[in-house]
């Protein structure tokens, strides 16, 4: 959804009907995950996809006819018959796409509002009822616990109060998936199908060191979707001009900027700048964070020394083990761009718990069960 602000926003504020096909559900082995979103407007342009292209092409007539006037509707896709070309996933995975328009100006100015949270990174949840005794295609969005402001309505006041409660509680976590209930919102009770979506804040990158490889590096963690900081205590190196990518260009000593910007369960640390007087004081600051990765660029022999430095310091060998370094996977890189791409690869291999060998080496699903629940 976030690629697609800009062109969903421009579509909203023209009053231009469109179609909105969403993943609800994923079985098995599939392309995208819960949340993937595709979009068709009236004109029938296509934007965003729900797969590797196996389903598109039957989405986007589904959605011409809810445009059309057809209701909401839940779309399986299994896999496909090659033999008599069906539509479906080679994957072998089954996914459920919620197919619903926004055609009136209330429901255009409906989703836009929600759009302008998201792009704003409000943190917000979207609640829509998939099946059941309630409508399918009824919405609800909900903001933050103690933060004021739910619109919509799923049908009932019981309903509402539920998913509104689990949906706060989905969003504080950044959890997407189905939430099951009674048709007046009692819990244990499988009458109506809710997906929650939640839109939480992009996950911050913070890249430590203002040197050829940072650039790369701020350069690939954008492209991953992070909002990123560069930091470097040296006014010289640490300027908008070299890092024209990054979200922030900070000078600050990396330790005092960490500890007054904090960092959470999502955030990543790449420490760049390989000398004691910076890693020491930064990496003590950063082990007392829960970030999700912090990788520390360095020889062995550096890396040898930083830990006897920080062993001194009083950090413990589980914390220690914390520290990814030599930072990146064995690739073979060699330059900025190349080791930028190995620190991505391992970044990526902690958030969903990859192996970090050769696909063509393995068996089994591609897709790995492993990482944090939910979506971002």
């Amino acid at each position: 959804m976030r690629d697609l602000l800009p062109d969903l926003r421009s579509r909203c504020a023209a009053g231009t009907p469109l179609a909105l096909a969403t993943v609800v559900a994923v079985h098995g082995s599939a392309p995208r995950e819960p949340g993937a979103v595709m979009a068709v407007d009236a004109e029938g342009t296509v934007l965003g996809s729900v797969s590797g292209g196996c389903v598109e092409a039957d989405v986007y007539e589904v959605a011409r006819e809810v445009l059309a006037g057809a209701g909401p509707r839940v779309v399986p896709y299994g896999i496909s018959d090659d033999e008599a070309f069906g539509v479906g996933l080679t994957c072998g995975g089954t996914i459920e796409v919620l197919v619903r328009a926004y055609a009136s100006d209330a429901e255009l100015a409906d989703l836009g509002a929600l759009l302008d949270l998201i792009a704003a990174d409000v943190p917000v949840a979207e609640a829509t009822v998939l099946s059941g005794a309630a409508e399918t295609g009824a919405r609800l969005v909900v903001r933050a616990t103690g933060v004021t402001g739910v619109t919509g309505t799923l049908g009932t006041e019981g309903l509402d109060a539920a998913v509104t409660d689990d949906a706060r509680g989905l969003l504080e976590q950044g959890l997407t998936g189905i939430q099951w209930y009674g048709a007046r919102g009692q819990r244990r009770m499988a009458e109506v199908a809710v997906f929650v979506r939640s839109h939480t804040p992009p996950p911050r990158m913070l890249v430590f060191g203002a040197i050829d490889h940072a650039a790369a590096t701020a350069r690939i963690g954008s492209f991953l979707g992070y909002r990123v900081t560069v930091c470097d205590a040296r006014p010289a190196f640490a300027t908008r001009e070299r890092f024209p990518t990054a979200d922030e260009v900070v000078c600050a000593w990396p330790h005092d900027y960490l500890e007054s910007t904090g960092a959470d369960a999502r955030t990543v640390i790449c420490v760049l700048t390989h000398d004691p007087k910076f890693d020491v004081p930064l990496l003590l600051a950063a082990l007392r964070t829960p970030a999700a990765y912090i990788g520390v660029m360095g020889s062995r022999r550096t890396h040898d020394d930083r830990l006897t430095r920080l062993r001194e310091a009083g950090v413990d060998e589980a914390a220690l083990a914390r520290l990814a370094s030599p930072v990146g996977l064995d690739l073979g890189a060699r330059t900025p761009e190349e080791t930028a791409v190995s620190i991505a690869a391992e970044i990526i291999q902690h958030r969903w718990g990859g192996t970090g060998r050769p696909l063509g080496e393995l068996t089994g699903a591609i897709h790995h069960p492993g990482g944090p629940a939910g979506t971002r």
